[in-house]
């Protein structure tokens, strides 16, 4: 972005910031006058420490690359807003790997903590923020993440928000689409944790009650690093099926991470896999993993293996990140690097109103605050239990262009009209 086009930027969120300001505290224009906090310190200055708790290694590595590089983008954005504001304060970053394991993420959260740190964002799955949750509320610690989705943590009143919708919304997405697409007869195979059991849930539900069935349930050691006999199963499953009911009504159901590279090139040397279609979720949609083994990618693009992923509102400020990450690692990123982005402005906006690092009073200010604005991934409206309220799912499958394989988007589900509109 040109240092015009942010200076404008910058000019309009002032204005905005202001009007939030505002509406919370009864004051119409800068400077703010902080409201009556008890044992809070006003007046915010110097350093002010954020953290984010992201998987750098991994399965869901490329995920919290990415998402780690568009939290710097927004940290540099705010800061440029911050000396433009004339505050007195600038955040500073600190980023922690959670290496995709729950007990890791607690462990960090517990050394981020012992630090003072009290705004996190991440962890980015649902297990890492379920590990931390306890730790998080008793300490007073908000943790925003950008992709947490499990309808289980949807809890009213705590430190814990969630700027992505939850599984509910995804899980009737993923069976609308299944069932638009002349799938009858499902093979579920899925993660076993929080995540990966509600989400099966979710659609399981959803799609018996448009007339589908789930034939076969497959639950995996989330910790797993070899599916030969999950392989096997799949196959048995497929191959009854198929002679039941025929191919083009039979399709397979992959919620995982992106351990589902290694779970394909187990898949791969089964000739009937390759008669059905392959259904994922926002755990695998846009994942760099799936393309860098070509056998693998020429697997997922011959089962058209299709991914639902919320979708961010295309705007300047979705160009911003899009482009930041592209000129950092090469690649575009998932939705979630959006909500990521949008988290660091949440948290600034916030302090900017309380003007104290006082989390109780951010906790309380926040969902007023990100309603009354516009961010990368468009409008965050939350609800009761701190979650992203309503969204619409991207489409997403791998193809091949110019010999080089490619994440296509291939269509939207619609909430509102529970409907799908295909490219």
């Amino acid at each position: 972005m040109s240092a015009k086009k942010f200076s404008t930027l910058a000019t309009v969120v002032i204005a905005i910031v202001m009007l939030v300001v505002g509406a919370l505290i009864g004051v119409l224009a800068y400077p703010m006058i902080s409201p009556a906090i008890p044992g809070a310190k006003p007046g915010l200055s110097g350093t002010v420490e954020i953290a984010a708790l992201l998987p750098l290694s991994g399965d869901l590595a490329t995920y919290g690359q990415n998402d780690k590089t568009a939290i710097e983008a927004a940290v540099e954005d705010v800061n440029f807003f911050l000396e433009r504001a004339g505050a007195k304060w600038r955040l500073k970053l600190t980023v922690e790997d959670t290496e995709t394991k729950p007990d890791v993420a607690l462990s960090k959260l517990q050394s981020i903590g012992a630090r003072g740190i009290k705004f996190v964002i991440g962890p980015m799955a649902s297990a890492g923020v379920s590990q931390c949750k306890g730790y998080a509320d008793s300490n007073k610690i908000i943790i925003i993440s950008p992709s947490s989705t499990s309808p289980a943590l949807s809890i009213p009143g705590d430190y814990i928000f969630r700027f992505c919708p939850t599984d509910l919304i995804q899980g009737r997405a993923m069976a609308r689409v299944m069932y638009e697409d002349g799938v009858r007869y499902v093979v579920a195979v899925w993660r076993g944790d929080s995540w990966g059991d509600g989400l099966e849930a979710s659609i399981k539900a959803r799609f018996e009650e448009l007339g589908g069935q789930i034939i076969k349930e497959i639950r995996y050691d989330p910790h797993a690093t070899e599916f030969s006999a999950e392989a096997s199963a799949i196959n048995d499953a497929v191959s009854s099926a198929i002679s039941q009911y025929g191919a083009d009504k039979v399709g397979v159901l992959v919620i995982s991470f992106e351990e589902a590279a290694i779970l394909f090139t187990s898949l791969k040397e089964y000739p009937d896999i390759l008669k059905v279609k392959f259904y994922g979720s926002d755990g695998t949609a846009k994942s760099s993993k799936l393309l860098e083994d070509p056998s693998v990618a020429e697997f997922s693009m011959k089962t058209r293996f299709l991914n639902p992923i919320f979708a961010p509102t295309k705007s300047e400020k979705y160009l911003r990140v899009l482009n930041y990450v592209k000129d950092k690692l090469g690649r575009e990123p998932e939705s979630y690097a959006y909500t990521a982005y949008d988290a660091v402005w949440a948290i600034a906006y916030s302090l900017m109103v309380v003007d104290s690092y006082d989390s109780e009073a951010v906790k309380n200010v926040l969902p007023d605050v990100v309603r009354s604005l516009f961010g990368a991934s468009g409008w965050i409206m939350l609800d009761e239990n701190g979650d992203r309220a309503a969204a619409d799912y991207e489409l997403w499958v791998i193809t091949k262009e110019d010999g080089k394989y490619v994440w296509t988007w291939a269509g939207t589900y619609n909430q509102a009209t529970d409907s799908v509109t295909w490219r």
